[in-house]
């Protein structure tokens, strides 16, 4: 380790450890040996800037007391765990208006690990295809009559993480636990005890992926280079399809739940959460990066990892998304084109009041960030702006999709 960043991670040692700690002290030493792409390269640079007098803040007095602080700006990098918390909140409340007085089904699809690689090249395709196998599967069994027999509401949430920051593709749907029939006359309720049943939802899962799979290669659709360059051979390609079909895929769906309260905290675990946030890290020491896990084949015991910087920076990479990915989508009830005339019409059906309209980017209602955190009584006021130290630096983009 060189002397100056040898400095820096003594300086940190007693403090609070961040991912942004950890780029700061070795990201430009990380991006000057290793090839990245441009979405990775300018996400470690984002993350380095943020909170911090690169991108420029404020300073502020307050109007009662006289307190002064300096606030820098946000690198609003979706990859950035310091700046989720506040996208979720906003993101939640804005969802409050489409929740109805219904229990609601947490599923969750699984790809096998075996695409993992083909991922790694063709990020975009892979996880087009999951979202739209695991759509069609849900919105299928919905509208079939022997389950419900109209139209579900779903959000999906992508997540390509394990706790130990492997590739583990996947996808967290929220289902509303009943349809509106295709007339839109009345409400059809679903089971007490569970929506559909997860060994069909596999079944079906599996072949829907693998058809567009199929299809995506026969279109040239997918790129193969270094270790998954032979797949490129159409017997190569077919071989690695048929041990996908012969494998079990993991389905897994939770008992349902109830209430827009309980649903609305459910998903702030879930829509802005990234591989691994500032809570987990432990500590940072002679390039050793340590880190808290849950281990759930122990019984969920939280564990202690230990990685070299440098892996630990290799596997955050992994599950930096394409530039302008959504990563959060709604089918059904729920999507674009249905939800302003399908979500009144179920409260209707369902005799539920139309909840106050709220803001996309109304804050918090609980929590005033202009009041003076020294006096409690005063407010905070801009009294000079400081612009971004570094133009190159703020020009990049950040990726808030």
């Amino acid at each position: 380790m060189c002397a100056v960043a040898a400095r820096a991670t003594a300086a940190i040692a007693s403090l609070r450890l961040t991912l942004a700690d950890i780029v700061r002290v070795h990201g430009d030493a990380y991006r000057r040996t290793h090839r990245l792409a441009k979405v990775q390269a300018s996400a470690l640079r984002a993350i380095a800037a943020c909170r911090t007098a690169l991108l420029g803040g404020r300073r502020e007095t307050c109007d009662y007391c006289g307190a002064t602080r300096l606030t820098f700006n946000s690198c609003r990098n979706r990859h950035c765990p310091t700046c989720q918390a506040q996208a979720s909140a906003r993101w939640i409340e804005a969802r409050r208006a489409e929740l109805l007085p219904i229990p609601y089904v947490h599923v969750v699809f699984t790809l096998p690990h075996a695409l993992n690689a083909v991922a790694q090249g063709n990020p975009r395709v892979i996880y087009t295809l999951l979202f739209r196998a695991v759509a069609e599967t849900l919105l299928a069994f919905g509208r079939d009559p022997r389950h419900l027999g109209g139209t579900i509401g779903i959000t999906a949430i992508l997540h390509t993480w394990s706790q130990t920051l492997t590739e583990h593709l996947h996808v967290h749907c929220l289902v509303t636990g009943g349809a509106l029939s295709r007339d839109r006359t009345r409400w059809i309720h679903g089971r007490a005890a569970f929506l559909f049943p997860v060994k069909a939802l596999s079944v079906v899962f599996r072949a829907k992926y693998l058809a567009g799979l199929q299809r995506a290669f026969t279109d040239g659709t997918l790129t193969f280079a270094a270790g998954t360059a032979p797949l490129a051979d159409a017997a190569r390609f077919a071989a690695l399809v048929t041990q996908l079909r012969a494998t079990p895929w993991v389905v897994y769906a939770k008992r349902p739940f109830g209430g827009p309260a309980q649903v609305l905290k459910y998903l702030g675990r879930y829509t802005h959460r990234i591989a691994i946030s500032n809570a987990r890290l432990a500590s940072l020491v002679d390039g050793v990066v340590r880190f808290r896990w849950k281990d759930y084949a122990d019984r969920g015991h939280t564990k202690i990892m230990a990685l070299d910087v440098d892996e630990f920076l290799r596997r955050f990479l992994l599950h930096v998304l394409p530039r302008g990915f959504v990563r959060i989508r709604h089918f059904g009830l729920l999507a674009n084109r249905q939800r302003r005339s399908a979500i009144p019409c179920a409260r209707r059906l369902l005799d539920a009041p139309t909840p106050a309209a709220t803001a996309d980017h109304a804050p918090p209602a609980d929590r005033d960030h202009t009041l003076c955190a020294h006096c409690r009584q005063g407010h905070w006021q801009v009294v000079e702006i400081f612009r971004p130290l570094a133009r190159a630096l703020a020009a990049a983009t950040p990726d808030t999709s």
